[in-house]
């Protein structure tokens, strides 16, 4: 076993952790440690993402169905919109240059890393008893919000492999006034509907290396029944806030690579000029919006 399928699979772990714990951040963190650790072309990578997210969501649904985490009416309406989107988005990513590919993906990570950044907790992080112990009732669903939501965040999946489950959570939570550990469990459903979704598309053009893939894939699963156990354990802002100054790093260092030297340096000053500004706000007293139930000195 080569020292770069070790390292891809250590890496595959992590991914299934995150996935499993947060709801999202497997795709944003497989096509990256597909397409530069394991070699994979850009377009192999964002198929085979999407194989090791949906397989990986399946089983990490299974554990948040079991603690009542899941609403499977929600969740399967803004699926089933979602797999249009998803569909259609893997035909037209297989038929789009791999380094556009790329540095939209690293757009994605971007976006959706300073969403978790910035997001300020909401009545939907803290999980109510009733809504726990009857996970598909008492709520009022706004059906075409929901289905237009899903196709458009389906589309952004198919076409870049990304954007799932981080613009997955924040909608359930504003369309269904879900808590984050619900609203986590059910991004898994549809997380896997749209993954299987966008990889038939891919499909139509693209071949896996199934050996590999089906490697990263069992040990990405590993990684997110450890991290569904978890869910709910963790400080759910500390954990995303962390998380999303790692994504957007990341992001810039995929956004680097793909660009010409110019765009590297500038893309490289943003992010350190930001994380700066992250962590500088996290560590101090000052009441930014960054931190939560720190007043300001007086």
């Amino acid at each position: 076993m080569s020292g770069a399928l070790i390292l891809t699979l250590v890496l595959a772990a992590l991914v299934g952790l995150a996935l499993g714990t947060l709801g999202g951040g497997g795709s944003i963190l497989t096509v990256p440690l597909l397409t530069y650790v394991a070699g994979m072309p850009p377009k192999e990578a964002i198929a085979a993402s999407l194989l090791v997210v949906g397989v990986t969501s399946v089983a990490s649904l299974v554990v948040h169905a079991r603690g009542r985490r899941v609403r499977w009416r929600t969740g399967l309406i803004f699926g089933a919109a979602g797999m249009v989107g998803a569909f259609v988005g893997g035909l037209l990513g297989g038929q789009l240059p791999g380094t556009v590919l790329m540095i939209a993906f690293a757009l994605m990570m971007i976006a959706t890393a300073t969403a978790m950044v910035l997001k300020r907790p909401g009545r939907g992080d803290t999980p109510s008893a009733t809504e726990d112990a009857a996970p598909d009732g008492g709520h009022r669903l706004p059906l075409v919000r929901t289905v237009v939501d899903g196709i458009v965040v389906g589309l952004i999946t198919g076409v870049v492999g990304a954007g799932g489950g981080f613009l997955i959570v924040p909608a359930l939570v504003l369309l269904g006034g879900l808590s984050m550990p619900v609203a986590v469990g059910t991004s898994l459903l549809v997380i896997a509907m749209k993954s299987f979704a966008g990889l038939a598309g891919y499909l139509t053009t693209v071949t896996l290396d199934w050996p590999v893939v089906s490697a990263v894939t069992t040990i990405a699963v590993i990684g997110a029944l450890v991290g569904a156990k978890l869910s709910g354990r963790i400080p759910a802002e500390s954990l995303q806030k962390g998380f999303g100054v790692f994504v957007l790093l990341a992001g810039a260092l995929v956004l680097g690579i793909e660009l010409p030297p110019v765009g590297t340096a500038v893309v490289a000053a943003l992010a350190v000029l930001v994380t700066t500004a992250v962590l500088i706000c996290w560590s101090t007293t000052i009441n930014c919006p960054f931190r939560r139930g720190r007043p300001s000195p007086s």
